[in-house]
């Protein structure tokens, strides 16, 4: 994989970290709007959008290590 390649994939990665930390919150926000049960489900949101991006990060991190052990293993 060449460096560009890498570089773009860790943007992505960063991005979705975000995106479904931001997520969590935006929906635990709107929750506690419609429900007025203020810190509850902001923090709801908060701790799902975490287990998300850790188990999106894990298995994105897991294919980049298990195409650089094929390609070592085919050379």
């Amino acid at each position: 994989m060449s460096r560009w390649a890498a570089a773009l994939r860790l943007t992505g990665i960063g991005f979705f970290i975000a995106a479904c930390i931001l997520g969590g919150i935006l929906a635990g926000l709107w929750i506690d709007n419609k429900l007025d049960t203020r810190p509850l489900f902001i923090l709801l949101g908060l701790a799902v959008g975490l287990a998300v991006a850790f188990t999106g990060v894990y298995r994105m991190i897991r294919l980049v290590i298990d195409n650089r052990q094929d390609k070592e293993n085919n050379q």
